[in-house]
């Protein structure tokens, strides 16, 4: 296929149970490492990233970062900390995301592929919890702009956040990523957030049939709690079962199954356009059209949202996560697995 450049796309993404639109007026910048006071009104924007590098780089990783940036994984993650503004009452918090493939010449890049990644909240002793979950576009730049408002209790202060790209090639990527808050007394209040897990490689080796059993507490005074889980799934060779072939995925609270469901995405067509580098078969499909497990090339991946307030009572609790007839590793050592995460979201309604 020949190169058809560079396309800017901005889709403006909502999740579930958040869906209002705001004019955002952009009235400040941050950019220092401490918090901000405490707001009762007016906007923020805090930028995180800006034009920063991420590339498979195991030889000379630290020298590809900007001062305050944390190069780790073989430069396919940077991380730094940073101060974020603390509002007083209901705040909408809006992630935007900006993905450029570094140029190698006139009409090529470096990395042509699409890879797995995320802007994701460091927590420190706990599962990284995710804010943006993502797969790259085959060679493309690609824009998103997602509401994470109801990661307000942890999005706050002082704080670490990491960038994921798994990409295999050098260079590869730039990255920016920001934060924009307004006051909004329309939004549900958000008291608590707290991860659950978070696993890049979910796989029958590893977790059998069994799953996965995590033991979580709920504080009291919850009016409602959501699971938010992000589920993507992929193969080691790019062939059949786990990335083209559905998989139930069965969620349990003390035993108790509360979900079942097939993670699958048929719409990838739409972003042929932002995938330049994308592949056309003998059978006249293009490699970015095809429906996946839960994911398209070019576009982030939405979490589930699951309202437990009647299972999730105030107290200790057992989740289940379990994802049935993962691809078993097979005599090459190919096999499936699943990016996947969880967080749990208390709230109450809006006055």
């Amino acid at each position: 296929m020949e190169p058809t450049g560079h396309i800017d796309k901005l889709r403006r993404f909502g999740f579930p149970l958040l869906v209002c639109t705001v004019a955002v007026a952009l009235t400040a910048t941050i950019s220092q490492a401490q918090p901000l006071e405490e707001k009762v009104g007016g906007d923020s924007v805090v930028q995180v990233f800006v034009n920063d590098d991420i590339r498979f780089s195991p030889d000379s990783a630290d020298g590809n970062a900007r001062e305050k940036i944390t190069v780790l994984d073989n430069g396919r993650l940077i991380q730094t900390d940073i101060g974020l503004p603390v509002f007083t009452g209901p705040v909408r918090i809006t992630a935007k995301v900006v993905l450029r493939p570094i140029a190698k010449d006139y009409l090529s890049v470096h990395d042509k592929w699409d890879r797995a990644g995320s802007i994701r909240l460091v927590a420190g002793g706990r599962p990284d919890l995710e804010i943006v979950k993502f797969v790259t576009a085959y060679g493309g730049r690609t824009d998103w702009t997602v509401d994470v408002s109801h990661l307000a209790p942890v999005l706050r202060g002082p704080v670490s956040i990491a960038a994921f790209i798994d990409t295999w090639v050098n260079p590869a990527w730039k990255v920016d990523f920001s934060l924009e808050y307004t006051v909004d007394s329309t939004l549900p209040e958000f008291h608590w957030v707290s991860p659950v897990f978070f696993e890049n490689s979910f796989d029958l080796e590893t977790y059998a049939d069994t799953g996965i059993e995590i033991q979580t507490d709920v504080p009291p005074g919850q009016q409602r709690v959501m699971l938010y889980y992000f589920t993507s799934g992929h193969c080691t060779d790019g062939r059949g079962a786990d990335e083209f072939v559905k998989k139930d995925h069965v969620l349990s609270v003390d035993d108790f199954v509360v979900f079942r469901f097939r993670p699958w995405r048929d719409d990838c067509r739409q972003f042929r356009e932002i995938n330049p580098y994308t592949k056309r078969w003998s059978n006249g499909w293009w490699s970015s059209d095809y429906p996946r497990s839960g994911w398209c090339p070019g576009d982030v991946v939405a979490p589930n949202v699951l309202d437990l307030s009647d299972h999730l009572t105030p107290g200790s609790h057992k989740l289940g996560f379990r994802i049935e007839s993962i691809r078993p590793k097979d005599e090459e050592g190919h096999y499936g697995y699943w990016r996947t995460s969880a967080f749990l979201v208390g709230q109450s309604d809006p006055k």
